[in-house]
């Protein structure tokens, strides 16, 4: 099969379409014949191997420590069923899916538990929407409900909020019943509007954290703020929730877990939770929530697609179709 693959870490240009082995099916794995998936944030930072911070030697470990352990790039995909494992009850060949795994997705075929976040994919939503959803969703939605801890009227202040996971953020935020500021660029205000905002910033312009909204939590989905300008603007139980980590982060993080009042806290997302993707595919059909499509690409132009997200400047998704591949 065809797949986008990288050999070492580096620039976009270490990435290659190669002719690569069809996976071997496990009792318990579909087969998912992919016709859209995506590039976000977290498969340049993996490339790269950049924005590890603290965490560089484990994440070296884990993915390898000279080069990559599993060269298949992607982990957003939309496809359909090709084989099931002889154990899968969920799934029959045909059914049209979506879902998230690290490492595998731009390719032709990915095997795939059938345990974790696959789903049919939801109704009204092309293959290249479904496959930029997971990332930015499930990241969005396990941020906001246990790390925000978000609540029906409180204040919510989202930077970031025309990325990839921003713009999950500000729907379910929305959709959980709090008042939301987003902190974003002109040329995105109007999306981001769109979205549910109630106040729209633009961080060229107005720096949030010397107005006089104070916020019950902040949602840092890009590393552009930090807690010692943003404190004053905290209620005095207020959150400042990081999805970008750095080691002062986590250190501010480990002392202000140890006082009452104001707390940093520093995010982690697994995206790996079928009952969370299945309420996420819930929220679509009901028209709650959408995706956003930045631009699509070919499987042939993934080194195009990677250097468009390095740039950080990409509205929502970037989705890479896979059944137009060379």
């Amino acid at each position: 099969m065809l797949a986008a693959t990288y050999r070492r870490y580096g620039p976009p240009d270490v990435l290659k379409i190669e002719e690569v082995a069809r996976p071997t099916l496990k009792a318990d794995e579909v087969l998912v014949r992919v016709c859209a998936s995506s590039v976000t944030s977290g498969d340049v930072r993996m490339r790269a191997f950049t924005g590890a911070g603290i965490f560089w030697l484990p994440m070296r470990l884990l993915f390898g420590v000279l080069r990559p352990r599993s060269p298949v790039a992607g982990m957003e995909f939309a496809g359909t069923i090709a084989e099931v494992g002889r154990s899968v009850t969920a799934f029959r060949v045909g059914d049209a899916v979506f879902g998230m795994r690290i490492g595998g997705a731009n390719a032709e075929l990915l095997a795939a538990r059938e345990s974790v976040a696959i789903a049919a994919k939801p109704d009204g939503l092309t293959f290249e929407q479904a496959a930029v959803v997971p990332f930015g969703a499930l990241s969005a939605l396990e941020f906001l409900r246990d790390s925000v801890r978000i609540k029906p009227g409180q204040k919510i202040l989202i930077h970031g909020a025309s990325g990839a996971v921003g713009v999950f953020a500000v729907q379910l935020a929305k959709h959980f019943g709090a008042h939301v500021t987003s902190v974003c660029s002109a040329a995105n205000a109007e999306l981001v509007t769109s979205l549910g905002a109630d106040q729209v910033i633009d961080y060229s312009k107005n720096d949030f954290t010397q107005g006089p909204i104070v916020y019950d939590a902040i949602l840092d989905t890009v590393g552009g703020t930090s807690f010692s300008r943003a404190k004053r603007v905290l209620t005095p139980y207020g959150r400042h929730v990081f999805v970008v980590q750095t080691l002062t982060q986590l250190l501010q993080a480990l002392w202000t877990s140890m006082r009452r009042g104001k707390r940093v806290i520093v995010g982690f997302s697994g995206g790996e939770s079928k009952d969370d993707l299945l309420l996420i595919k819930g929220l679509i059909e009901t028209g709650r929530i959408r995706p956003v499509i930045d631009r699509t690409y070919k499987l042939r132009e993934i080194v195009d697609a990677h250097r468009f997200v390095d740039t950080g400047r990409k509205r929502g998704g970037v989705a890479v179709s896979i059944s137009d591949a060379p």
